[in-house]
């Protein structure tokens, strides 16, 4: 059997829409406050799509930024997944869209649904197609515009969303370099607390399924907030010892950008210094599985992030589901 190879992210970039919508915008929509919005989730502003753009817009722009930084053509992808849970349309996938808007003729396509763990699912789904030499060549893209299936009149839900997208290309690298462990989970019963139950094939688009806007992001906060404490510390420990390592080893954190108080809790528990953490959801808020590669092209591109560095990324999301990655970066 051949000798598996080592894995790793070898460019990266991200886009977001231009439009900024800023807590006080939703003051003048919704029953809140920026210091309520603030002090709850750590959000200040959110880019939103216009009404003429889709996901796939957002992933081709993130995805040329990713293959600029790689140094490859399109023409030199193998595979292209996009994870996203607003995809352009039920079929095709949106990673087909992308490969055809990019020229990419040699990648085959195909679209995973992690919400936002689907990063780490991505990870863990090229690693397997590299090391075997399957592949030579993956673009991983998260994108979502969560605008578009926002009930902007709940005020519970429309404060925490924006739209984004972020990109990398994995290929092989040196021994000793790129993906250590990855750790994924999901737990089905607790699906009810983050979902969107209209326009499938349970409860089709109808009338009623508009009225009451069962088209839209339907949550129990509450529940969402203690899953996510627990297993965003859970999953990085456990994704840790799996390659030999320590919270102690970790030079890098990038998280899921979900809510401020539960990175904060993630943090604490795993005893990490804070300038060890990337943070931007005060900028963006909660793009989905965009979240941890816009965070960590920015990190990199702000050079907070070097070769041989220790860098953990960890996520949860609908389903529910989980997942956690350790890298030891290449580049």
């Amino acid at each position: 059997m051949a000798e598996l190879r080592n894995v790793g992210i070898i460019g990266t970039g991200h886009f977001v829409p231009d439009k900024v919508l800023t807590n006080f915008d939703l003051m003048k929509m919704v029953d809140t406050s920026d210091e309520w919005i603030r002090t709850r989730t750590g959000i200040k502003e959110r880019r939103i799509a216009d009404e003429n753009t889709a996901t796939s817009d957002l992933a081709v722009e993130a995805a040329w930024r990713a293959l600029e930084d790689a140094k490859i053509e399109p023409e030199e992808i193998d595979m292209i997944i996009v994870s996203t849970v607003t995809p352009d349309m039920n079929f095709p996938s949106t990673a087909c869209i992308v490969q055809d808007k990019l020229g990419a003729q040699n990648a085959f396509a195909f679209d995973i649904e992690a919400a936002c763990s689907g990063f780490i699912y991505g990870l863990a789904i090229a690693q397997q197609f590299i090391a075997t030499g399957s592949c030579n060549k993956v673009l991983l893209i998260c994108a979502d515009t969560l605008s578009k299936i926002t009930n902007w009149e709940d005020r519970n839900t429309c404060v925490l969303f924006g739209d984004g997208a972020g990109a990398v290309v994995l290929g092989a690298v040196d021994e000793g370099y790129g993906i250590l462990s990855t750790v994924l989970g999901s737990d089905g019963k607790g699906g009810e607390y983050l979902y969107l139950p209209g326009g499938g094939s349970r409860m089709p688009l109808s009338e009623e399924v508009l009225e009451k806007k069962l088209n839209t992001i339907q949550m129990n906060g509450q529940e969402v907030f203690k899953f996510a404490v627990k297993v965003m510390a859970s999953a990085s420990v456990e994704v840790l010892e799996k390659c030999g390592l320590t919270p102690d080893d970790v030079d890098f954190l990038i998280p899921h950008q979900a809510n401020i108080r539960i990175i904060d809790s993630a943090v604490k528990r795993l005893s990490l210094s804070y300038d060890k953490v990337y943070v931007n959801l005060d900028k963006y808020g909660n793009m989905s599985s965009a979240s941890i590669p816009v965070a960590l092209d920015e990190a990199l591109k702000e050079d907070k992030i070097h070769k041989g560095d220790v860098v953990l990324f960890v996520g949860f999301g609908a389903g529910l589901t989980w997942g956690s990655a350790v890298i030891k970066w290449a580049k």
